[in-house]
């Protein structure tokens, strides 16, 4: 009885024990607050500098060519390099010419033959005319001898032309520059098949550069024709003066967004590669203003969140807390990614923060 008794006591320490010890446990689980993470927020549009507008464009030549051939075949040699300079008929690869050189070849033998042909209807023709000032033959006869004739000329002179066809596309098979530059692209090899249309190389005129950009249509009338502009290389850390010298009427064919030419200074065309990106500093005046400028919805590369292949900003919310909300982008401009899409005109997103991100965490905003 007594052992019975012991054995009812411990059973009882050891569940008070135990009831002790999880009570103890759930204390432990309990979560404690978040703490707010901090962030530096930021308005979405394309602010206004000084009374400038910020666009992007890129040097070009002002005389460029994509090079082809005009007929299909294998390369057989490829005598340039990108960054070669390169002379006005000079020679720049050359195409497989097997083809056209057997056809040259049966275009010879159909002249001999056409004008062995045209050769003896010329002197039947001359006979029969003399035949007939005697009144040795009829009209109806020379008439005949006279079709004979005529259509041997020309069937002379078609396998002539024949030949010209032929040693003109013989002639395509050497490509030569069309004018002296430099070689800034090469697309294909030795071996490499060519087909009529395929771009092989870029040709670019050396020494006398020009700047191209893409402008939206809400920017675009504040852009003219002789309008001087402020243009930043970043690749040579240099500032220049420019002045528009072309603006494209229409965009049909761009996207929307039209043409703007732009001159370099001349003094300045040795410090300058083509594809380097210019920032373009131009003014704002009466008939683009500041409001037109804000409607351009960019934000800064770096605030870009890509999880597969959606991208995304973190907004926040009215209870201060982060949410990732998905975009559609347009044009990345020397860091500054256009939104197309998911975010409004003058919203506020998250810039920057101290900490990680993700969607509901308390944020608080940097002073």
């Amino acid at each position: 009885m007594k052992l019975a008794n012991k054995i009812i006591v411990a059973g009882a320490v050891l569940s008070t024990f135990t009831a002790v010890s999880c009570g103890g446990k759930k204390q432990s689980e309990v979560i404690a607050p978040e703490t707010p993470v901090e962030v530096v927020l930021a308005s979405s549009g394309t602010n206004v500098a000084n009374g400038n507008f910020e666009i992007t464009g890129q040097i070009e030549g002002v005389q460029s060519a994509n090079i082809s051939t005009r007929i299909m075949g294998t390369i057989t040699s490829m005598r340039v390099k990108a960054g070669d300079l390169v002379k006005q008929g000079q020679v720049l690869f050359t195409v497989n010419a097997t083809d056209i050189k057997a056809k040259t070849a049966q275009t010879e033998a159909m002249i001999a033959q056409a004008e062995a042909a045209f050769k003896n209807a010329q002197k039947d023709y001359e006979r029969f005319t003399a035949l007939y000032k005697q009144q040795s033959a009829t009209a109806k006869e020379l008439e005949q001898i006279s079709l004979q004739y005529t259509s041997a000329k020309a069937n002379l002179d078609a396998a002539k032309q024949m030949k010209n066809e032929v040693n003109a596309n013989l002639a395509y098979t050497t490509v030569t520059a069309p004018f002296s530059g430099v070689i800034s692209q090469k697309n294909a090899e030795a071996g490499s098949i060519a087909s009529p249309g395929m771009p092989i190389l870029t040709l670019e005129q050396t020494g006398n550069l020009q700047v191209s950009a893409m402008v939206p249509e809400n920017l675009i009338a504040g852009i003219s024709t002789g309008q001087a502009v402020e243009m930043y290389v970043q690749a040579v850390n240099k500032k220049v003066n420019g002045k528009v010298i072309q603006v494209n009427p229409s965009s049909q064919f761009t996207g929307g967004q039209y043409l703007v030419k732009i001159s370099l200074p001349q003094a300045e065309m040795k410090s300058f590669y083509s594809g380097m990106y210019v920032n373009i500093m131009v003014p704002v005046n009466g008939k683009t203003s500041a409001a037109d400028v804000n409607k351009i919805i960019s934000v800064p590369e770096s605030s870009i969140v890509y999880k597969n292949q959606l991208t995304g900003i973190y907004t926040i919310t009215a209870e201060n807390t982060a949410l990732l909300r998905w975009v559609r982008l347009g044009k990345n401009q020397s860091g500054q990614i256009e939104v197309l899409s998911g975010l409004s005109e003058g919203e506020k997103y998250i810039l920057s923060t101290k900490g990680n991100l993700y969607n509901g965490v308390p944020v608080t905003i940097a002073k």
